[in-house]
């Protein structure tokens, strides 16, 4: 059944907006990269076209579960003892082409003992996957001292955090709150960053709200980022 209410519909025309602002970029890549090749006659440019490829595929998977949640009210959750770790590894692992061609160095950090949280396991890695690539997109332009991003995981008093994070100080408080406040647009959590970029974090947002939590400023040491934090399982909290 589809929901009517004025909030999903919004949700879901932002989500739309999202779509088109996240997956202009790389096709518009795809095109003048492929553009070249035949100006230069070579193949060389191939894993460059592939790679962007990727991504938008990715990108669009993520975009199309985010919107089923958002319109169908039976779309039911699977909730499940989920290893963020695990999470992060493979989102890594996702991420790796695409940062490679941003000159962007991936870093994880996700030693030690965590326990498991509940979440859905697709929306969670979805989430991560796309603040990810919105993330490698923006570093350049947030005049971070090194190009190198962090999946990291840390335990604290409300649960376990997982999170992107760098040496960037504009991932703040107040510029999230101040692209919340925007109605009826994508909301842009930094106002230094491309939409596209900022589309990318959104739609992170939307789908980790329906797993009952949301992107926050988080600092994982001394660095920067947007994170969300996860209700480990009862079962666990007990011992």
């Amino acid at each position: 059944m589809v929901r009517t209410d004025q909030s999903v519909s919004a949700l879901s025309v932002q989500l739309l907006l999202a779509v088109a602002e996240q997956i202009k970029l790389p096709l518009l890549q795809i095109a003048r990269t492929a553009e070249l090749s035949q100006v230069r006659d070579t193949t060389a440019d191939l894993d460059s076209i592939q790679t962007t490829a990727d991504m938008a595929i990715k990108l669009l998977d993520s975009y199309l579960f985010g919107a089923r949640l958002a319109l169908e009210s039976d779309y039911r959750l699977n909730i499940e003892p989920v290893s963020v770790a695990a999470v992060l590894y493979d989102t890594g692992q996702q991420l790796t082409a695409m940062a490679k061609l941003y000159g962007v160095e991936l870093q994880l950090d996700i030693a030690g003992r965590f326990a498991p949280v509940l979440a859905n396991r697709q929306g969670l890695q979805s989430a991560m996957t796309s603040l990810g690539y919105a993330l490698i997109e923006a570093l350049p332009s947030l005049n971070a001292q090194t190009l190198t991003l962090h999946l990291a995981v840390h335990n604290s008093r409300y649960g376990v955090v997982a999170g992107v994070y760098s040496d960037a100080e504009q991932l703040s408080v107040e510029a999230l709150r101040q692209g919340r406040k925007l109605q009826g647009h994508i909301r842009q959590p930094l106002a230094s960053i491309s939409p596209s970029s900022g589309a990318g974090i959104f739609v992170a947002d939307a789908i980790l709200q329906a797993m009952s939590t949301e992107l926050r400023p988080t600092r994982h040491h001394n660095l920067h980022g947007l994170g969300a934090v996860l209700r480990p399982t009862p079962q666990l909290q007990l011992v």
